[in-house]
């Protein structure tokens, strides 16, 4: 007696989903709410489903109608969550989904296929059963594709448009989620239980209640928003997806050869496919790849600007003692915009162009000590463009000038772009960033969040150098407040033992201790007087009188102060005539020469070399010491009071600038940590100084 209740249940259960279905499309198509959320589509998928509902209860599950109509009602349930996804014409800017709608599509029509051989091939031995298993593989495809684009529709949504897509979005879900556990189960046993399809009538009627619902509730915009990592995950899931079934459908058909080799054509299969996923999938070159296909696609915009600010203002307003100096940060706040490996910091120097201020991740690039002359950086100042290196490569950027491109850029194939940092039209600083591992040409967007950041950047810089000028300028103001009390009581320590010297001469006695004791003041004397002469030098060549300087015995005099230490070598070059002031010349070197034997050690070389450079002479100071970074040397080596030394000012290297600026020299530095450091000081040639003096209007030609 169960067995006929129970049956004429499930009929009036199929046949009350069908009414349900076709008074609800009815309404949907006829009524007002046609023209909100995918009104018609969904109309029509539950008039399918309603034929389909008939067909069952009239015919059976597994009649031809009932099957036929199966694959139509899944062909209008993807139409109509395309349809959820394309409101307002917003699947215009949703690439990836059309793929992937399609791709479902596609496989559910091959159902159709699966009922023509099923009724083809019904008499042959086997063939049944063959083909019920590529049917039933393929609609867990269809499942899982569904689950994945419903997930996407409702959770990448606005939190509006959610309160309108949360009744579709369950109908769909609750009815794929149904499907993939009842083909699950047929897949992994013997066949479909009867049960569990006489069942699905429930869950018919369960959707067409959601859909009700949801359209007595008042529409929303729909807005797809999806995160950038929500996007990201779901299509690797997808992909995955599509991955474990191709090995699953593969691995099946080998199973079906029938040979005596099938299991080991499985076996080896699987291992085949597996071994290639372990090495693929992790791969950053891929997963960069897919985040840029991604990113084009699925969003009308590549960047997320909130998520993009939060992580520039994270990277810049780390603080601590094991966070990375300023521009190091800088350089990675850049470089994390495009993904980008690594990157280069280049400053303005005082003598012109840019030179090297740090390093983030990049230590291969060998850069020069003028990594950009004055015409480049006043092409980047001027034209704030932002520079695509492959353009240049490949000659599509005719306008930019040589010198903003210099050949130990573009030679290096990691180099990628250069982004200028402007400040109130000023340049104050030229980030070069590494080529990211899936690279791609920048385009409008890339250029308007790069020039945004940029200036937020150089206003970060000159704020910094801004506050270092000014700490530099209270320890100057401190230093001359010190030093002027201290040469003050000098003054007044020489007048007096000056005094006593001339008494002593008058009154003294005994010849002997007179003699003795004029001695010992008069050289108290002497070392007093040059002492203030010494504290009194500091700037005082500038206006000091220019004349010919031998450089051959300015250098021997120099290594001959040092001629009890054998790490100081001297290679004689030809005789060269420079102008300037030999006794300022010597003191700059010996700082010089002093600073490269304490960086050696007891190992250590230093070599002192001359020799003529253009119109200049050049003199090179190089030691095999520890070296220096970019930062020190642009923050600290110049800077006084910066001193390693317990108790030093800190003002060798300063004052040797200082010294060789006042000759009208320059002063340049190379150094690499672990290598050493190379000096390199450039003094005006006897002879082009000659020239200029007779024929001032060419001076510029011949610079």
């Amino acid at each position: 007696m169960i067995g006929p209740v129970w049956n004429l249940l499930v009929y009036c259960a199929y046949l009350l989903a069908a009414g349900a279905a076709i008074a609800l499309a009815l309404w949907l198509a006829t009524g007002r709410q046609a023209k909100g959320i995918a009104g018609r589509a969904t109309a029509a998928a539950l008039l399918v489903n309603a034929a389909w509902a008939v067909a069952v209860a009239t015919a059976g599950e597994a009649s031809l109608a009932a099957r036929t109509i199966l694959a139509c009602t899944n062909l209008a349930w993807i139409w109509m969550l395309y349809r959820l996804f394309g409101h307002d014409e917003r699947d215009k800017h949703l690439g990836p989904i059309r793929p992937v709608v399609f791709a479902l599509a596609f496989v559910e029509l091959l159902q159709f296929a699966m009922i023509a051989a099923s009724v083809r091939y019904q008499a042959l031995a086997g063939a049944d059963v063959l083909i019920a298993r590529f049917a039933l593989t393929l609609r867990l495809l269809f499942c899982v594709g569904g689950l994945v684009l419903v997930h996407n529709l409702y959770a990448g949504a606005s939190q509006q448009a959610r309160e309108a897509l949360r009744w579709p979005a369950a109908a769909l879900g609750g009815v794929w989620l149904y499907d993939l556990n009842v083909y699950t189960i047929a897949y992994l046993g013997a066949g479909t239980p009867a049960l569990l399809w006489q069942l699905r009538a429930g869950i018919l009627l369960l959707a067409v209640a959601l859909l009700a619902v949801g359209t007595l509730r008042s529409k929303s915009d729909l807005r797809f928003r999806p995160s950038r990592s929500f996007a990201f995950q779901s299509f690797s899931l997808l992909l995955i997806g599509a991955y474990l079934v191709v090995m699953v459908v593969v691995a099946q058909g080998l199973s079906y050869l029938g040979t005596g080799y099938a299991n080991v054509l499985q076996t080896g299969f699987v291992l085949l496919a597996s071994a290639l996923a372990l090495t693929v999938l992790p791969s950053k070159r891929l997963r960069g790849w897919l985040r840029v296909t991604v990113a084009k696609n699925l969003f009308q915009h590549r960047y997320d600007y909130r998520a993009e600010w939060l992580r520039f203002t994270d990277t810049i307003g780390r603080a601590g003692p094991e966070a990375p100096p300023l521009p190091e940060r800088a350089v990675q706040a850049v470089a994390d915009i495009t993904d980008s490996p690594a990157g280069l910091l280049l400053t303005p120097r005082e003598e012109g162009g840019l030179a090297l201020a740090a390093r983030w991740q990049w230590t291969g690039i060998d850069v020069p000590a003028r990594a950009l002359d004055m015409s480049g950086a006043r092409y980047f100042e001027q034209s704030q463009f932002i520079l695509d290196l492959d353009d240049t490569r490949k000659g599509r950027t005719q306008t930019v000038p040589a010198s903003a491109t210099p050949a130990w850029l573009t030679e290096d194939a990691r180099a990628w772009a250069m982004i200028p940092l402007l400040h109130y039209e000023r340049l104050v600083g030229l980030v070069v960033l590494a080529r990211p591992l899936a690279a791609r040409r920048l385009d409008w967007e890339d250029f308007d969040l790069l020039r945004v950041v940029g200036r937020q950047l150089a206003s970060y810089l000159a704020e910094a150098s801004s506050q270092d000028a000014l700490g530099e300028a209270q320890r100057f103001d401190e230093f001359n407040r010190r030093m002027a009390f201290v040469m003050h009581d000098i003054k007044n320590l020489a007048s007096q033992l000056s005094l006593l010297a001339k008494n002593a001469e008058k009154h003294a006695e005994k010849p002997e201790f007179r003699a003795d004791m004029i001695l010992t003041l008069r050289n108290s004397t002497d070392k007093l007087t040059g002492l203030l002469a010494r504290l009194n030098r500091y700037g005082a060549h500038s206006g000091r009188a220019k004349g010919l300087v031998d450089l051959s015995k300015v250098m021997r005099r120099v290594a001959r102060q040092f001629r009890t230490n054998a790490s100081v070598s001297l290679v004689e070059q030809e005789h060269i005539c420079a102008t300037g002031d030999a006794e300022a010349l010597e003191q700059a070197l010996v700082h010089l020469v002093q600073n490269g034997i304490e960086a050696g050690g007891a190992t250590g070389q230093v070599v002192l070399t001359t020799s003529i450079d253009g119109g200049h002479a050049l003199i090179e100071i190089a030691d095999t010491g520890a070296g220096m970074s970019p930062e020190f040397i642009r923050t600290r080596l110049f800077k006084p009071f910066h001193s390693s030394k317990p108790g030093g000012f800190g003002i060798g290297a300063f004052e040797a600038r200082e010294l060789v600026r006042g000759m009208g020299g320059t002063i340049d530095v190379e150094s690499r940590e672990a290598l050493g450091t190379r000096f390199l000081i450039r003094l005006p040639l006897a002879e082009m100084a000659a020239i200029r003096t007779r024929n001032p209007e060419k001076t510029s030609e011949i610079a």
